[in-house]
């Protein structure tokens, strides 16, 4: 059986674990002395109770491989294959973890680790593409060809509303430049082929919110898309940006999603992004 897995920071909407057969390993979410398990011991609303009422940003840390051969013991069975789905491993080390927990639990099950190159709801898209192909009766050679292809061609395209977390966090080194400047600015930063770097500054939400679609729209043209935009918790704008994407592109989809816990601790509340995956 072909078992489906990705980390935190690959979000899902809230009915695909189910209905795709998505399990997700929690990140590590560190606030001081105490240690919460990212979906399970704190949501995304009491993280930001946490964070307002202490004024300090968690770390975060991915599953160790203990946690991930735990993790995989826990959800397959003996002879099955695990296709693992992570998080670019520019940013994080949870794609390293999980390598090493493929190797120890080998004679247990075929793990298949992937580097996804994205982050957020672009991880989500290709868990749920490898299944449908896997329902389709597509090999896993093929499945994993067709994420690698599709991963190289996405895109995640971001704007923060505050500076605020990502100077307390001080984790986000793309922005560093940002933040030398005045706090008032609007970044825009891209994720492309696994790196997260700041391309450009506006001045107004608005102007950063239309410049994220205009970019967007240089990139991919014409071409059939899936549009997803997240956001932080501001789904008003999040709503916005996706009703003015889907003016300009032509998409197959349009889906919306909030970002998980590991992503918003550096990007702060109001970060908004549009994430483009080929559709073809």
């Amino acid at each position: 059986m072909l078992r489906i897995v990705t980390d935190g920071a690959g979000d899902i909407i809230p009915s695909w674990g189910k209905e795709y057969g998505i399990d997700v390993i929690p990140v590590n979410i560190l606030f001081g002395e105490k240690s919460y398990l990212q979906g399970v011991e704190l949501d995304n609303e009491g993280f930001y109770k946490l964070v307002e009422e202490s004024r300090r940003i968690p770390k975060t840390s991915q599953p160790s491989p203990h946690q991930f051969v735990e993790f995989y013991k826990k959800i397959a069975q003996k002879g099955d294959t695990i296709l693992s789905i992570h998080i670019t491993s520019k940013l994080s080390g949870t794609y390293a973890s999980c390598i090493a927990a493929a190797e120890e639990v080998k004679d247990d099950f075929k793990v298949i680790p992937i580097d996804s190159a994205l982050g957020s709801l672009g991880i989500g898209i290709l868990c749920r593409e490898a299944r449908k192909m896997e329902r389709a009766g597509k090999s896993i050679e093929e499945i994993v060809k067709r994420i690698e292809d599709v991963k190289k061609r996405s895109r995640v395209i971001l704007t923060l509303d505050t500076l605020e977390y990502a100077k307390m966090s001080g984790r986000v080194k793309t922005l560093q430049a940002a933040l030398a400047s005045v706090l008032n600015v609007k970044p825009i930063a891209v994720l492309r082929d696994g790196d997260l770097k700041m391309e450009e500054r506006v001045r107004t939400r608005k102007a950063a919110l239309d410049r994220v679609v205009e970019m967007a729209k240089n990139e991919y043209g014409d071409t059939p898309v899936i549009l997803a935009v997240v956001h932080a918790r501001d789904p008003k704008s999040g709503e916005g940006l996706l009703e003015e994407a889907k003016k300009h592109f032509n998409y197959t989809e349009a889906l919306m999603g909030e970002l998980g816990i590991s992503i918003a601790a550096n990007l702060g509340p109001g970060t908004v992004g549009l994430i483009i995956i080929p559709a073809a």
